[in-house]
């Protein structure tokens, strides 16, 4: 975030030329006063010889490349000082100061002269938003986020620019705690760029999703994490998702092995302990193949079968090899009693051992036949179950319209709807994944 607003800031400064001495007249010849004794007066939009000697620009400018800033101070002082300056005068005198404070660094300076020169009426249009949103800018940094918001509203006011400082605005509400609001317009863009089929930008759905923890929000928490997901999808984020869907009121621990079978197929690598609980719940389920295949796969990535629990990973394999080998010579023998079967429980259980055993078309076959029998205890799992059946055989089509139809407040509707994200993926994110802002 500092990186951002201080580019950010940088730039106004050179578009503007803060860094620039003011250009200036001065008048040659003084008007007369009206009445004997009075100051001589200068003309309009010039100033005064006196006012000239002190802020001459060559001569500023000399003392500047020099980095002479002391001196200039001193002029600025000076001239400051010269009774009846008139609005003119005041304008360069303020323009000069920003031009010192912004090589100087000196902020509270910097903010007083600028909007100085805004309030002077002597800008032009375009000159005007720009030192607005230099001011802005200014109290942004200086975590003066009520002021922040004032300046970045009048830009967009003057100007009619409401989309360039806008991600300021909401940072501003965000910063000041003000997470109700930021939320708000967050959404609000979010919600417009989907609507406009375009794509939310990584910082807009991190920031909600701070906004959603910072203000103990667990709803608008995961409404981030299902977009950071859905465009910009990486291991972190799809393992934030499932474990933050598991803590979500009415979840039932009975999806803990559909959770891992997800978290399977959506991460690269898992840590060690969800290859061996992943594994150790489908043995337990009656899916020894997927056990082995899980198990495969972790001491293919070499997190399994090293360090303290090198031994238990090793009996837990041995157990899965034997367990699926003879799996594989009786499965068979079990369709005709499952097709026996008052219900369809033990053909959709069937059904899903063969497509563990990449028996894509047959299992599929007899998890639909199961549903159709009827009499299932939970039909919503058995359809969640065929949805991903359909995605591990690769049949996207026929996985979304399954997954769909899956209804439930209990955790199956999520997991339908998060396959169908993980189906949908990107072949390329939109972006890299950022760290969130703070």
């Amino acid at each position: 975030m500092s990186q951002f607003r201080l580019a950010r800031l940088s730039l106004i400064l050179a578009a503007i030329g803060l860094n620039v001495l003011p250009a200036l007249s001065h008048a040659q010849d003084a008007k007369p006063a009206a009445a004997a004794g009075a100051p001589a007066v200068a003309p309009a939009d010039t100033v005064r010889p006196e006012v000239f000697k002190l802020l001459d620009p060559t001569v500023v400018k000399a003392s500047m490349d020099a980095k002479n800033y002391a001196d200039v101070q001193s002029r600025i002082d000076q001239a400051a000082a010269i009774p009846a300056l008139t609005p003119y005068e005041l304008f360069v005198l303020n323009r000069l100061r920003v031009a010192l404070a912004s090589t100087t660094n000196n902020a509270p300076m910097a903010m007083t002269a600028l909007e100085a020169v805004i309030e002077s009426g002597k800008l032009d249009k375009k000159a005007q938003g720009d030192f607005i949103q230099a001011l802005a800018n200014y109290h942004y940094n200086a975590k003066d986020y009520p002021n922040a918001i004032k300046w970045f509203t009048r830009y967009q006011t003057e100007t009619g620019d409401v989309a360039t400082v806008r991600p300021y605005i909401i940072r501003a509400y965000y910063f000041s705690n003000d997470f109700a609001r930021a939320k708000q317009e967050l959404m609000a863009d979010v919600t417009a760029k989907q609507q406009a089929g375009k794509t939310p930008t990584i910082e807009e759905l991190q920031l909600l999703a701070n906004t959603g923890s910072k203000s103990k929000d667990p709803a608008t928490y995961l409404i981030a994490m299902e977009n950071l997901v859905r465009y910009y999808p990486s291991d972190d984020y799809w393992s934030d998702l499932l474990g933050r869907l598991q803590g979500k009121a009415g979840y039932s621990d009975r999806f803990a092995l559909d959770v891992l079978r997800l978290q399977f197929q959506a991460v690269a690598t898992m840590p060690p302990q969800d290859y061996s609980d992943m594994a150790e719940i489908a043995l337990q389920n009656a899916f020894p193949t997927e056990a082995k295949k899980v198990l495969d796969a972790g001491y293919a990535k070499g997190v399994l079968g090293t360090g303290a629990n090198a031994a238990k990973h090793k009996k837990l394999r041995d157990q899965a090899n034997k367990a699926a080998a003879d799996d594989a010579k009786n499965i068979a023998s079990g369709e005709a009693s499952a097709m026996k079967s008052k219900d369809g429980t033990g053909l959709t259980n069937l059904g899903y051992a063969f497509v563990t055993m990449d028996q894509f078309d047959k299992g599929i076959d007899l998890i639909q036949k199961g549903i159709a029998k009827g009499g299932l205890k939970r039909p919503e799992d058995a359809k969640l179950r065929l949805g991903y059946s359909y995605a591990m055989a690769g049949k996207k089509d026929d996985a979304i319209k399954v997954l769909e139809t899956v209804k439930g407040s209990d955790g199956v509707s999520d997991l339908a709807r998060y396959w169908i994200l993980w189906l949908n993926r990107p072949a390329t994110p939109a972006a890299a994944p950022a760290a969130a802002a703070q």
